[in-house]
């Protein structure tokens, strides 16, 4: 079997742990105090965030354990951070995860057995147990992800099962973390921002260098918002312009269905433009916006395998046509 290169990865059973995990999964993002140097040319392909199981035990009873397991695919491999990003980085107002990585999520698996019976290789599984004694830093190991997408229900091309469809593996939310200590704050959507001051920060801080981008290019732009972002107009040409902003990792962004549609939709040129690691200073009023890392995508038009449903519409059925279906009486408000 083909093997890949995973980042094992320890989180443990701290509400300040557990916090950083529910935060990490909604906004795409994982971190580690320090760099290693054989992070500098490694390239994952993906990671597992475990927890539930002490890993100060020695090997041979750390394989006696379960742990739940978090499978991620890896996006854009590790970068410096320079934004605060996570909850207790806000609150010290300092970068304490400054060795970062985005992170998709494929699947949760519940009581994953860590030994010979379960999906790891036994260096796979050690590799968690030794990042839990080491600050929950990030082991880099070599292993088969055949056995972790087969247990995930996950389809996959044997002869190369990196390439993961996103639109076939089922995901998760940070609702599904069940740490002892459950964190009382919840958050929803990939990449929220729980505070709107600071999530309006971060548009604008995005929109304002998508704009002089354009502008320098000699493009004239008028910010509309809604069905797009930004219409550029050139002469004859012209472009709309989709911006994202987060203090995280560019690794996936929120679309409606109705940003989908218009990029599709062969009548429209249109580019997506994102900013990835904005700082956001809290403490000044209004808050203070500024750098970031620009990704920009001309000609955009999202594939079907690089879309994941997060909700559905749902159409009521007539009531005529269920079985047990009653009209309720009018009720007057």
């Amino acid at each position: 079997m083909k093997s890949s290169t995973f980042v094992m990865v320890h989180v443990g059973q701290s509400i300040e742990a557990q916090r950083n995990l529910e935060h990490g999964i909604e906004t795409l993002s994982w971190g580690f105090p320090e760099e290693k140097p054989e992070y500098k040319s490694a390239q994952p392909q993906f990671a597992v965030l475990a927890t539930g199981a002490s890993p100060r035990v020695q090997l041979e009873d750390w394989l006696q354990k379960t742990a739940t397991l978090y499978l991620f695919q890896v996006r854009g491999g590790f970068y410096k951070g320079t934004a605060w990003h996570w909850p207790d980085e806000e609150a010290e107002r300092r970068l304490k995860y400054p060795q970062r990585f985005g992170i998709e999520p494929l699947a949760k698996l519940d009581n994953v057995p860590l030994g010979p019976q379960g999906p790891l290789t036994q260096a796979g599984s050690d590799a968690i147990r030794r990042s839990g004694t080491d600050r929950g830093m990030g082991k880099l190991v070599q292993m088969p992800a055949q056995r972790l997408l087969e247990l995930a229900g996950i389809p996959f091309d044997p002869a190369d099962p990196d390439d993961v469809p996103l639109d076939k593996s089922p995901g998760f939310t940070a609702e599904q973390v069940e740490g002892k200590r459950k964190p009382q704050r919840r958050r929803r959507g990939a990449g929220y921002i729980s505070d709107p001051k600071k999530r309006k920060a971060i548009e604008e801080h995005a929109e304002q260098l998508a704009t002089a981008h354009y502008e320098k290019q000699g493009w004239t732009v008028e910010k509309l918002g809604k069905p797009y972002d930004l219409r550029c107009t050139r002469g004859t040409e012209e472009r709309h312009v989709e911006v994202k902003g987060t203090t995280g990792a560019a690794t996936s962004v929120e679309l409606t269905i109705n940003e989908v549609l218009h990029a599709r939709d062969k009548d429209n040129t249109v580019d997506l433009y994102v900013v990835s690691d904005i700082k956001v200073d809290t403490a000044t009023d209004p808050y203070a916006p500024s750098g970031g890392t620009v990704w920009h995508y001309p000609d955009w038009e999202p594939a079907e395998e690089d879309l994941r449903p997060r909700k559905y519409e749902y159409r009521l059925p007539n009531l005529t046509d269920w079985p047990t279906g009653q009209p309720a009486a009018d009720v007057n408000c």
